[in-house]
């Protein structure tokens, strides 16, 4: 039977949980319960992402409210270190040092043996594919190679949770490809995986679930998709491209939940805003199957975390629920 205890132990939770600078506010009543998986944390600069993973990795005590990662407070740091991993986006290394060297010393401050930190090192620099250049100077390495490395570092204790504030920044694309696949790849382990970013359609790509953010509000969360069902009465906008958009527009018309439909410059295709997504797409295939229409594309204008985003936090956006 699973308890509350069981729960909570399984969670990273936020109780009411607000932040401030002085006058200056980090986050407000922010309520959360994160479960396994990569949960990103997305939104602006000042939109309080950093300021959640301090509090989370206890290098900030809230202002007031509660926090649990997996059953530990912050305030317990020995603890807390035995299961969380904080990856920040300052990359600085000691100099001189080879990739082997800061992992080692690392695990060594922590108390850990000299056959467990050689053990623990060798394994965190095999999963993130970077024994070969383990033995070379930190200096030399590639932006890539220096983000593997720091993420080596992060996990050679064998943490549950891994926070990363901003891990794609500065990144050429095939580098980011590596660090999302491993991202993945840690999550599938077993991880828990907090990342914050900006980007947003990266985000979208290997995110279990989102937090939306802005001025030190969550106002949104869940996956992309649940998240924008959250929205009351905001259409969902389709691009289709086809043969007779006249034909089709007309007859999508006829029903109450087309918003609109206007038809491209080209006349190749349409622009259609539906508030009742499901009943439309029934609509739509049986358009297409009774009227023989030749559809080269059907894709949605906005089910991404941007058009989310900006709608959520507009002077005149939605309300969530």
């Amino acid at each position: 039977m699973t308890t509350a205890a069981t729960t909570h132990e399984q969670m990273i939770i936020f109780e009411d949980v607000s932040k401030f600078y002085g006058e200056i506010l980090g986050v407000n009543r922010v309520n959360l319960s994160i479960a396994h998986g990569i949960t990103s944390l997305v939104g602006p600069n000042g939109s309080g992402k950093t300021t959640l993973m301090n509090l989370m990795t206890g290098l900030l005590r809230p202002s007031r409210g509660r926090i649990s990662i997996l059953g530990t407070s912050p305030d317990d740091p020995e603890k807390l270190f035995r299961k969380v991993a904080y990856c920040s986006q300052f990359d600085t290394f000691p100099r001189g040092v080879t990739g082997r060297e800061f992992i080692e010393f690392y695990l060594s401050v922590h108390g850990y043996a000299r056959g467990e930190v050689r053990d623990l090192t060798q394994t965190a620099l095999e999963r993130v594919s970077m024994q070969e250049a383990a033995d070379r100077s930190v200096a030399g390495y590639s932006k890539g190679m220096r983000q593997r490395i720091r993420l080596a570092q992060s996990i050679a204790h064998n943490p549950s949770v891994l926070i990363l504030d901003e891990p794609l920044n500065g990144l050429d694309p095939m580098a980011r490809a590596e660090i999302i696949r491993l991202f993945r790849q840690l999550a599938d382990e077993g991880l828990y995986l907090i990342l914050s970013s900006h980007i947003l359609h990266e985000v979208d790509m290997m995110s279990d679930s989102v937090v939306l953010l802005h001025n030190g509000y969550v106002v949104a969360e869940g996956d992309v998709h649940g998240v924008r069902d959250e929205i009351e009465e905001h259409p969902m906008q389709i691009l289709i491209r086809c043969d007779r958009p006249q034909f089709l527009a007309a007859r999508l018309f006829d029903h109450e939940y087309t918003v609109e439909a206007r038809i491209h410059d080209d006349r190749q295709g349409l622009f259609v805003k539906t508030r009742r997504a499901d009943d439309f797409y029934l609509l739509f295939n049986r358009l297409v199957t009774e009227n023989n229409l030749q559809i080269e594309s059907i894709a949605p204008a906005d089910d991404d975390l941007n058009a989310v985003y900006q709608y959520l936090i507009s002077s005149d956006g939605g309300r969530v629920r």
